[in-house]
């Protein structure tokens, strides 16, 4: 896979758990800043009452039923915005919530965005604390991750990570299906005291 050009929609065009687990080990590029994906969840299109699309098309969900492919970005507490990636066919329901990431390129900009992180472990290890770091907004929502402005890549080396798994963080409908992935022994994996809840 070229590293160079943003992974094609066919990538996002399948099982969203099977799209959660390909993420680990990508790397997320915006805004003069890059960063590898240490981990995701995955958010199912039936049976998965922690869904925000699990009651079906909403103005708010409406990008999830969408062509694969694109940023679902929503706002919680009023403060932080979260960053789903659309997975599944078009019609059909399915996103990952991208929940850290291992900071790579851009650290003098992404230190400005995240001034009170104390260590370069802290700068991206949430969901509410990546998008902080990376800039991503609201207005990002729906965004096209295959074109820009937010891209991901493959590694170079595109070298498999050793997956964890484990029930979701930080919901409080469906807690216990293993539908948390990360990579193994990453320091920059989210402290799980910390998750916002769904």
């Amino acid at each position: 896979m070229d590293s160079a050009s943003p992974l094609p929609r066919s990538f996002y065009e399948r099982d969203t758990v099977r799209v959660a687990r390909d993420l680990l080990g990508k790397i997320l590029v915006h805004r003069g800043s890059s960063g590898r994906i240490v981990e995701t969840e995955a958010y199912l299109g039936t049976g998965d009452e922690a869904a925000h699309f699990a009651r079906g098309i909403t103005p708010r969900t409406r990008v999830i039923f969408g062509p694969p492919g694109h940023a679902y970005v929503y706002l919680i507490y009023g403060m932080y915005h979260c960053l789903n990636l659309v997975a599944e066919p078009a019609n059909v329901a399915g996103c990952v919530l991208i929940r850290a990431i291992e900071p790579l390129t851009g650290l003098d900009r992404i230190r400005r965005r995240r001034p009170g992180a104390r260590a370069l472990e802290h700068l991206a290890n949430g969901p509410g604390k990546l998008t902080r770091a990376f800039g991503i907004t609201g207005r990002h929502n729906g965004a096209d991750v295959t074109r820009g402005p937010i891209t991901v890549h493959a590694s170079e080396p595109d070298l498999p990570v050793r997956v964890g798994i484990s029930p979701r963080i930080g919901i409080s409908k469906a807690p216990e299906l293993p539908l948390r992935f990360f990579v193994e022994g990453n320091r920059f994996v989210s402290p799980l005291k910390s998750a916002p809840r769904r």
